[in-house]
Formats: structure tokens, C-alpha cells, sequence
């Protein structure tokens, strides 16, 4: 086992993939990552609201890995569904928490919208405590940079969404809410559709988090050029 220490070697030995590398951060931190043969780790913290620990490689190498590194149990492996639900099964202590999906895009969407990036982020707290309790992604939350947003002619917020979590390799959108009555427009393709680009352009890639009985939301994304991969976390 070897520790990683650059964004770099951190590629080489994910051989790219975009989960481990947004798990990576660029390094910020308190990030820490390690490999042995084919298989990677990466510690993230306070990553999309949780300690992360991002996995990929084979089943019997992974749970050799998460066992013999001191990242804590308070991070979560979070991966390709079928390795977390081996390594649910490999590891002691290890639980299978839920399955959901990663979505990334290389392409730059052509999308026409009124959508803007916001100067703060007055209204989008009272948005989304009325529309998305659940987000992830609030206001002044850790890693939460920045909000994009269409607005109505009298300047409420209609439809938000995030860049939040971003890596220098890899933006990363969430938070994404449209207010009730403005739903069935099309608000949040236009608003996903501006922050992607945005984030594509400054990153080369964007990737987002997405329930997988969610079937509305990932027919936005796939429209946008995002591609779905089966993923999952798991809990000490």
C-alpha cells in the first residue's frame, strides 16, 4: 500500500475515473488517498455532506485496502454499486447504506436560458426550505460556491441550482430546485443546462448525485449529455 499525493498520480491510478478524481479535490485539505495494485481509496471530508471514502478497483483488493488505511469510520466507501455491496460483505463492521447514481459529462449543452449566476444567495434558502428540504446544498454550507438561478420578471427565484463541490478537474452541480408553481416549464433543464456549461468550461467535466428513482430528473440530465453509472455508499 502507498499513499497518493497529487492530482496526478491520483489519475494515473484511478486510470481516470471521474468519481475517484472529484473524490480527489484537488488535494484541499484534509484529502488523503492511497492505492496498492489496481485498487484506490481517496478520504474525502465534508464531501456533498458527508466524510467520503471513494473506491474503485476489484472487491478483494478494495476491502484489503479500507482495512489496513486509517481514514476513520467515519467515512463512508462510496463506489460502483456491485464493489460496495461486496465490500459490505467482506468487510466487518461494513454496511450497505443505498444504491443511487453519478452522472458526468465532457459536453458543453446548448441550451437557451435566462438563467445567471446570482451575486449572493438571497432567496435561495427560503426557495429551497419551501421546495427541496432535503438538499444537499445550502447556502454557506461547506463547498457550496456559488448559485445560478431564473428568476420571474419581479425578481423571485423560480428555479436554482449549485456549483458546489467542485474539483479542479471535475465541476460539480446540486441543489437543483424549482419552486412548485413553476413546474413543467422546463426551468430546470435551462438552470442545469447554464450551470453545466459553466462548469464544463471552467473544469472540462461536470458531475452531479442523483436518486435512482428519480426518472424525471435523470431524463433532464441525460438531455444534457450526462451519462449514469450505478453507484452506492456504504457505512461503519
Amino acid at each position: 500500500m502507498q499513499e497518493i499525493h497529487t492530482t496526478a498520480d491520483l489519475i494515473t491510478a484511478a486510470a481516470g475515473d471521474p468519481l475517484i478524481v472529484w473524490a480527489g479535490q484537488g488535494f484541499a485539505p484534509g484529502v488523503r488517498a492511497w492505492y496498492d495494485g489496481s485498487a484506490v481509496a481517496v478520504a474525502s471530508p465534508e464531501l456533498s455532506k458527508r466524510d467520503r471514502l471513494a473506491v474503485a478497483g476489484p472487491p478483494d483488493a478494495v476491502a484489503r485496502l479500507i482495512t489496513s488505511i486509517d481514514a476513520g469510520t467515519s467515512y463512508r466507501p462510496f463506489g460502483e454499486e456491485d464493489l460496495i455491496r461486496e465490500l459490505s460483505d467482506r468487510v466487518p463492521g461494513l454496511e450497505f447504506s443505498a444504491a443511487f447514481g453519478w452522472m458526468d459529462t465532457a459536453e458543453v449543452p446548448a441550451v437557451t436560458t435566462t438563467a445567471a449566476w446570482l451575486d449572493g444567495d438571497d432567496g435561495v434558502e427560503a426557495l429551497l426550505t419551501e421546495a427541496s428540504p432535503e438538499s444537499y446544498a445550502w447556502p454557506g454550507r461547506s463547498g457550496v460556491r456559488r448559485w445560478a438561478a431564473i428568476s420571474a420578471d419581479d425578481g423571485e427565484l423560480l428555479s436554482v441550482a449549485a456549483d458546489a463541490w467542485s474539483a479542479p478537474e471535475i465541476g460539480f452541480l446540486a441543489g437543483v430546485t424549482t419552486r412548485a408553481v413553476a413546474r413543467g416549464k422546463g426551468l430546470s433543464q435551462q438552470v442545469c443546462g447554464f450551470v453545466t456549461a459553466e462548469l464544463v468550461k471552467r473544469h472540462g467535466r461536470a458531475g452531479l448525485m442523483v436518486d435512482r428513482d428519480n426518472p424525471a430528473a435523470i431524463a433532464v440530465y441525460h438531455r444534457l449529455g450526462y451519462t449514469y453509472r450505478r453507484v452506492a455508499a456504504a457505512h461503519f
